[in-house]
């Protein structure tokens, strides 16, 4: 361990009655029980998450976190390192997939500097809260200090305390940093126990060789940074993880606290899910899974956390896009529960108890 203080931080727990009342008024609804599938338990669990079956939803910000990784030096992505900085500009100039995305879903961006290894020029909305210039490549040794793991996670916490002031409802996590995808693969495989081979995927799109050196890499820092990981959640993601993926991790434990729904975005979110999991378990009932991505390890490491994602449109982009896009199946699932007419009132016939059991005959 680490000698470092616990993360404290406290889940309130879902509220059943809520739950209860959301579920009580989707069985009085003009349609048949169940015909609007997840729509009706994306509302109910929104219900048991806010506390209330008409959970506002009109402040949703997206904290696209950066970072830089030691790791890409060891050929694993089809970028190079400089991409991160050259994105987080792109992001500023509002040039971005999910600029565009977010815009469309009237959603606002918060862009974080948690360790590029670049020095960013000052911009109004760029949130500068550099930890260090990039990871140490863990092939070799740690990411980072526990420290530094602990500075970044404060660091995710204080955005959503900030972001919460202003209004947020709903988080989205993003992500930025060339190399995160092995980082992220590292880590689940650390918390999880899986096989590289089953987790490490082609993250930027390298090629056959590119793939093999990439489980080699994840394979390597597995051993070499064992010890570490043994420590617990913060020590294996200090060991193997990503300064950004710390600060989403802080995100998601912010937001939880704070009874705000998070959507959780691709590969490198459900590395920071899974981390937040093991230091809060608590947090899990507060996470929706926005998307499944195409990255190997993605849905494995849903599955982990018990998380159905609503979409499946073949993304393996990050920055938040798939979380963006799933935000308009939270706004039809309150709005559904909330405006549709009850049977009595429409003033239509429910079904007959009996015609459950009304069976043809052969």
């Amino acid at each position: 361990m680490s000698g470092l203080p616990a993360i404290q931080v406290a889940i309130p727990p879902i509220d059943e009655r809520a739950r209860q009342q959301a579920q009580a008024r989707q069985d009085t609804l003009t349609k048949p029980a169940g015909s609007l599938g997840r729509l009706e338990q994306l509302s109910i669990d929104l219900a048991g998450m806010t506390g209330r079956i008409d959970p506002p939803l009109k402040d949703r910000v997206v904290f696209t976190l950066a970072a830089d990784h030691g790791v890409s030096a060891e050929g694993v992505s089809a970028y190079p390192r400089e991409v991160t900085a050259q994105m987080v500009l792109n992001f500023l100039s509002g040039g971005a997939a999910i600029n565009v995305l977010a815009r469309l879903a009237n959603a606002r961006v918060v862009i974080a500097d948690l360790g590029v290894d670049s020095d960013l020029p000052s911009h109004p909305e760029l949130r500068a809260l550099k930890v260090r210039r990039g990871t140490g490549s863990i092939a070799n040794g740690p990411a980072m200090s526990v420290q530094e793991a602990h500075q970044a996670i404060e660091h995710g916490r204080q955005l959503v305390r900030d972001e919460i002031a202003n209004g947020l409802d709903v988080a989205l996590t993003g992500d930025m940093g060339i190399g995160n995808t092995t980082a992220s693969a590292a880590l689940i495989c650390a918390l999880t126990q899986l096989d590289p081979q089953n987790v490490v995927g082609r993250g930027t799109g390298v090629d056959r060789a590119g793939l093999e050196r990439k489980r080699d890499v994840v394979r390597k820092a597995l051993v070499v940074n064992a010890g570490r990981i043994a420590g617990g959640p913060v020590d294996a993601l200090a060991a193997v993880g990503g300064l950004e993926i710390a600060g989403l991790v802080g995100v998601i434990i912010e937001a939880a606290s704070h009874r705000r729904p998070v959507l959780i975005d691709g590969f490198i979110s459900s590395a920071a899910a899974l981390t937040a999991a093991r230091i809060a378990p608590g947090t899990t009932g507060y996470m929706i899974a926005s998307h499944r991505s195409q990255e190997l390890g993605h849905e494995a490491a849903l599955e982990k956390l018990g998380l159905k994602p609503l979409l499946d449109l073949e993304l393996r982009l990050g920055e938040g896009t798939g979380a963006v896009l799933a935000l308009p199946l939270l706004d039809a699932a309150v709005r559904t529960l909330n405006d549709m007419a009850t049977f009595g009132e429409a003033g239509v016939s429910d079904r007959q108890p009996e015609a459950a059991h009304n069976k043809p005959h052969n």
